[in-house]
C-alpha cells in the first residue's frame, strides 16, 4: 500500500501542507484550518491508505508553481490532481478551476454554472471540504452581495489571495462579474 506522502510549504498567507498520492496531487490545504482532522481522515478514507511525511518530484513541482503564483509570475497552475471526494464534490471542485485568475464567482452563480441552482447549500459544503486550496481556487467564491464568505485558510489569507490577485475587494456588486 502507498501512503499519501507529504511535506509542508510556507506561503506569504498561511502554511500549506501538500500531499500526492500516486504522482498526483491530492492535498494542498490548510495546516491550520478547523476541518484539519476532518479533510485527512475522509482523504485517507477515500483512498484507502495513510499519511507519511516524505519527498516528491510532484511535491517539489507544486511548491515551485505556488511560489510562482506568489511572485505573481504564473496565473493557472499546471499539476495532475487527484480530487477525492464524491462525484457531486467532484464536479464543483472541477467548475472552480475554470474561474479566472483575478475574479470571483458567488456560491448561486456556481450553483447555476453546474445548472443546480438548488444545490446552493451542498456547493457551499463542497467548497469548504476542497482539500486542494489556492490551486483549486475555493478562495474566489464569494457571496451574493460581494461580502467574503467563509473560507478554510481564514477570511484574511482569503482578502490577501483576492488582492493578490487583483480583486477589488471595495467594490461590492462589481466583484461578481
Amino acid at each position: 500500500m502507498s501512503s499519501i506522502i507529504t511535506s509542508s510549504y510556507k506561503s506569504p498567507v498561511g502554511e500549506l501542507i501538500l500531499g500526492v498520492y500516486e504522482n498526483k496531487l491530492c492535498l494542498a490545504d490548510w495546516k491550520y484550518r478547523k476541518m484539519r482532522d476532518a479533510i485527512d481522515t475522509r482523504l485517507a478514507k477515500h483512498l484507502a491508505t495513510d499519511f507519511a511525511p516524505g519527498t516528491h518530484d510532484l511535491l517539489d513541482e507544486a511548491a515551485r508553481q505556488l511560489h510562482d503564483y506568489f511572485n505573481k509570475s504564473l496565473e493557472k497552475f499546471d499539476l495532475p490532481l487527484l480530487l477525492a471526494g464524491t462525484s457531486f464534490q467532484v464536479s464543483v471542485w472541477e467548475e472552480l478551476q475554470n474561474i479566472p485568475y483575478g475574479t470571483t464567482c458567488s456560491y448561486i452563480s456556481l450553483s447555476r454554472k453546474l445548472k443546480n441552482e438548488k444545490a446552493i447549500r451542498a456547493v457551499a459544503s463542497a467548497n469548504g471540504a476542497n482539500a486542494i486550496s489556492i490551486i483549486v481556487p475555493c478562495h474566489r467564491i464569494i457571496g451574493a452581495d460581494g461580502s467574503m464568505t467563509g473560507y478554510a485558510g481564514g477570511i484574511k489569507a482569503k482578502k490577501k489571495l483576492l488582492e493578490h490577485e487583483g480583486v477589488n475587494l471595495h467594490n461590492g456588486q462589481q466583484l461578481l462579474f
